[in-house]
């Protein structure tokens, strides 16, 4: 349970019916490598490579990876292929909350096309062409302008607390 609230908050997923998809396909990528473990010599020749090639594409295992590596995936690692935790891992987003609503409000895009799913599986070759688009009108602002600060004019509040608060010089 608390493993649960931990990934939820950590991935910014809406409900745990995501968390419990991604641990679905997690199980169901798990049982075909034990599968093909018990299959005779041949079949699982032939059906590792298409498992391997299939999850090597989804960016899930390296290029010489086996079915042992399969077996140590974890519910992370299928999350961390979401576009929502691409988003926030390469900065365009102060958070994964941020990420979700960039990609909601249509200001994400894979390659030039939009793409609003936050639960949108990045492929290997798809992740170097994750771009925010750009600032038009209504469009979100770029995570710098998110993270400065603005300047402080004149004569607003602050500068005149921060009057106030210093105490008089000696001889005043």
């Amino acid at each position: 349970m608390a493993q649960e609230l931990y990934l939820l908050g950590t991935f910014g997923l809406r409900n745990k019916r995501e968390l419990w998809k991604s641990q679905t396909q997690l199980s169901s990528i798990r049982k075909q490598a034990r599968t093909l473990l018990a299959a005779t010599e041949q079949v699982r020749l032939r059906e590792e490579k298409k498992l391997l090639d299939s999850l090597r594409r989804r960016g899930l295992v390296a290029e010489a990876a086996t079915l042992d590596d399969i077996l140590s995936l974890t519910v992370e690692d299928l999350l961390s292929r979401r576009l929502q935790t691409m988003v926030f891992k390469k900065g365009m987003a102060v958070s994964p909350l941020h990420a979700r609503q960039l990609i909601v409000h249509g200001h994400v895009a894979i390659g030039g096309r939009v793409i609003t799913i936050p639960g949108y599986e990045v492929g290997h070759e798809e992740e170097s062409t994750v771009t925010l688009r750009g600032t038009a009108e209504g469009a979100a602002p770029a995570p710098e302008a998110v993270t400065e600060s603005a300047p402080v004019p004149e004569g607003s509040a602050i500068v005149k607390e921060e009057a106030v608060a210093q105490p008089p010089a000696p001889g005043e």
